[in-house]
């Protein structure tokens, strides 16, 4: 797998420095470094480009590699999310939408325009979201880990069902 992973990247890596093949928007030489590593960096994602797949395969299969072993103590809350990831998904989005309502209310008074669909269409007018809604990157990050601090018991209390109980309905969640 550490291989595979390796030659993947390194596609990815030729593939893109030639440019000649494999994404429709070339990548350019930039003021910085940095950008310019952005740049080379920026592949299509929809429809997926063969150097997305490469960029994106490559290193998920050296980091399975890497992992595929005794992670110590330190890593067993986090597979607790692992054995459960059906049953963390479906309880992950209520929860954040709950939170998300909750603290509008909290910020405005209302929170009507999360229950458009798809949100935020209406840009005047009652269901029209404030011009300053949002959180920055440290609040995202904040409520994310909040929100997983909270479905961890409720995760572990369904991997040791699933442990205990071999019923056919519960390998779906």
């Amino acid at each position: 797998m550490l291989w595979i992973g390796v030659g993947l990247t390194a596609a990815f890596v030729l593939l893109r420095a030639v440019d000649l093949y494999g994404d429709p928007r070339p990548w350019s030489a930039q003021p910085t470094a940095l950008f310019t590593l952005f740049s080379f960096l920026n592949c299509s994602k929809y429809p997926p480009s063969l150097l997305y797949l490469l960029m994106t395969l490559g290193p998920s299969l050296i980091a399975l590699a890497a992992f595929d072993r005794d992670l110590g103590r330190w890593a067993r809350p986090i597979i607790v999310f692992g054995r459960v990831p059906l049953f963390f998904y479906l309880l992950h989005i209520p929860l954040i939408h709950g939170v998300a309502v909750l603290l509008s209310y909290l910020r405005y008074g209302r929170a009507d325009w999360l229950f458009t669909v798809p949100p935020f269409w209406a840009r005047e007018g009652a269901h029209a979201y404030p011009p300053d809604y949002g959180y920055g990157l440290g609040g995202v990050y904040l409520i994310w880990f909040a929100v997983v601090l909270a479905l961890y018991l409720p995760c572990r209390w369904f991997a040791d069902l699933k442990q205990r109980r071999r019923d056919p309905w519960l390998s779906y969640l």
